[in-house]
């Protein structure tokens, strides 16, 4: 039974009722494997974070012999994500790919920007509520009052981001539940497909100073420009692997 604590995050439900993963690997996302077109994306759905956002749209495609996720913008802007139960002391390692085309839109806006990334890759992570601070606490009763469907314990997002080194760690203005990490950065590598390897269990250690629950969903994001152009990214398979 969730305790009025437990319900100030959906992560806490989520960590008790789905089944944990095992297996060599955790294919979170075996977009390759999908049909072109086909409207079922292996478990993965439409998540809105304000309500009443023009949703993004995600469709399979094919990219160079490939099957990926493409993403378009016009305004606004969702996520697309999967709900599983990962431990991460498990699998600690996370391999993508990712691409961004350097005109993202009709508009003009030229690849990532400096504050609004055109890429997000999101890792959501259970974890102990009660033991949060008033301040933190408060926040994620705000979130559900103000978001399409709340936060959930912690989240960590990977970025691709002008203005900024990569490997820069940052928070989110609104809550320090969620942290960011730029993995990629600048406009040298606009127009092709970017591979990324990261350790999830260091990364949630260096951002928020103690070890990670387990994660209870993986998402992707791509949102409307700065200057309120279109934009259009791909996403290619995800996968957790031990060390």
């Amino acid at each position: 039974m969730l305790t009025p604590t437990d319900e100030l995050t959906w992560s806490t439900e989520l960590a008790r009722t789905l089944p944990l993963e095992d297996g060599k690997t955790v294919e979170a996302a075996r977009f390759s494997k999908l049909r072109p077109g086909a409207d079922s994306k292996g478990g993965w759905e439409q998540f809105a974070l304000v309500k009443g956002n023009t949703p993004t749209k995600y469709q399979l495609v094919e990219q160079d012999g490939v099957v990926v996720i493409q993403a378009d913008s016009a305004e606004g802007g969702s996520g697309l994500s999967r709900k599983l139960l990962i431990d991460p002391h498990r699998y600690p390692i996370i391999e993508w790919r990712w691409r961004v085309p350097r005109e993202s839109g009709r508009g003009g806006a030229a690849g990532p920007s400096s504050v609004s990334p055109p890429v997000r890759l999101s890792i959501a992570f259970d974890g102990d509520v009660a033991k949060l601070d008033f301040d933190d606490r408060t926040k994620l009763r705000m979130a559900k009052v103000l978001t399409a469907s709340g936060l959930p314990y912690a989240s960590l997002l990977y970025v691709w981001q002008n203005g900024k080194p990569v490997d820069t760690l940052y928070s989110s203005p609104h809550t320090e539940r969620v942290r960011h990490i730029v993995v990629e950065s600048g406009e040298a590598r606009l127009d092709q497909w970017v591979s990324v390897r990261r350790n999830v269990l260091e990364d949630y250690r260096r951002a928020f100073g103690e070890d990670p629950g387990n994660i209870v969903a993986v998402g992707v994001m791509t949102d409307y420009g700065d200057n309120n152009a279109p934009r259009r990214a791909y996403y290619g398979d995800i996968t957790f692997r031990p060390e």
